[in-house]
């Protein structure tokens, strides 16, 4: 564990604690847990690259901070009818058929690294903006639905379902290989 971990490790354990304090109607508690937790996400990286702190749990820590965080919030926000169900199923099945298909090519292939892609950081980086673009819209009272909450939740299945695209053709080019 080093510092960069330790930051991916926090984004980990504030998912409850956040979908807890949105439960509770504490929005303003959940997004102030959460603006912390996407700084992280926006930080690890940063230091593990700065002071070479990278390693192989931390490779595979991030992304499963990132689903765990992400994927409770867009349950919860759904439950709460801050974003709409479908978008909850893109986003989600996207998750559950990445894991599915690395699961194959690991299986077939044994390979084990599979990097992020830049649509995929970029997807991740636009679902947290559109979390707290819904987040916005329901502190401040702005509508439900506010236009930009529900241009951002457009947008960023646009960029899960490109990113899953992608990914797709990144798997099948990796089983060509192999």
């Amino acid at each position: 564990m080093n510092a960069a971990n330790g930051l991916t490790a926090l984004r980990l354990l504030l998912a409850p604690p956040i979908v807890a304090a949105m439960w509770a109607g504490r929005l303003w508690l959940a997004i102030v847990l959460f603006a912390v937790a996407a700084t992280t996400d926006l930080v690890d990286g940063a230091v593990a690259r700065r002071y070479h702190l990278e390693t192989p749990f931390g490779a595979y820590l991030d992304p499963v901070a990132d689903k765990c965080l992400l994927s409770a919030m867009f349950l919860s926000m759904a439950v709460a009818r801050m974003v709409p169900w479908w978008f909850v199923a893109i986003v989600l099945g996207r998750d559950v058929y990445l894991l599915l298909a690395a699961a194959i090519l690991l299986r077939f292939s044994g390979r084990r690294k599979f990097p992020p892609s830049v649509w995929g950081k970029a997807s991740t980086f636009v679902q947290i903006v559109a979390v707290a673009t819904a987040f916005a819209a329901s502190l401040f009272g702005l509508g439900n639905p506010w236009l930009p909450a529900q241009a951002l939740v457009w947008i960023s299945a646009a960029f899960t379902i490109w990113s899953g695209v992608e990914y797709t053709w990144r798997g099948v080019s990796l089983a060509r290989v192999h």
